[in-house]
């Protein structure tokens, strides 16, 4: 990965940055696919014990919505973790938590009235208890999109099964308009 010392906060960091990029890379699917696994495996091992949630939340038939939504957290969290088929399982595992977010937390704020910036829910900026839920699943989309966007990295089965992976989606260069 190529690095532009004059586009960072320390220039003269560049190389620690340069040195440091994959290992990140790998940490974060490794601590984000960890978490997701813990937090799937409880589905996982009763795949239709979330029957009645999903249905609660709108989602029918709750037989078909249950046993997906454990097979996204689980399996696709094993898929971040390793490394493989990176970008698909972020982009599902974004949808999933982006979905639980709007459905737990912040769709029923909407609805309720009770939002602070007409979005988020009107907890006590204190109370971590009330804020662990949506903080929770924040982290989670949080990961996915940054695994979605950046790729897997080089210490990745990507990497290895498909070779040289895509580069990363980074926004196009701004045209600068000729006066």
């Amino acid at each position: 990965m190529s690095i532009e010392p004059n586009r960072l906060f320390v220039p003269a960091l560049a190389p620690v940055y340069r040195s440091g990029h994959d290992g990140v890379e790998t940490l974060l699917r490794l601590v984000a696919g960890g978490f997701l696994v813990i937090h799937g495996a409880g589905k996982i091992v009763d795949p239709f014990g979330a029957v009645q949630m999903v249905e609660g939340l709108g989602f029918y038939p709750g037989v078909l919505w249950s046993p997906l939504l454990a097979i996204t957290e689980f399996f696709g969290g094993i898929l971040l973790a390793i490394g493989l088929l990176t970008r698909p399982a972020a982009f599902a595992l974004a949808y999933t938590m982006g979905v639980a977010m709007w459905l737990t937390v912040i769709g029923p704020a909407v609805q309720s009235g009770n939002t602070v910036a007409g979005f988020l829910p009107a907890y006590d900026a204190f109370d971590v208890n009330a804020w662990r839920t949506p903080l929770w699943q924040f982290a989670l989309l949080g990961a996915s999109l940054a695994l979605l966007f950046a790729g897997s990295g080089t210490l990745a089965f990507d990497r290895a099964i498909f070779g040289r992976p895509l580069p990363a989606l980074r926004p196009l260069p701004r045209q600068h308009d000729a006066d």
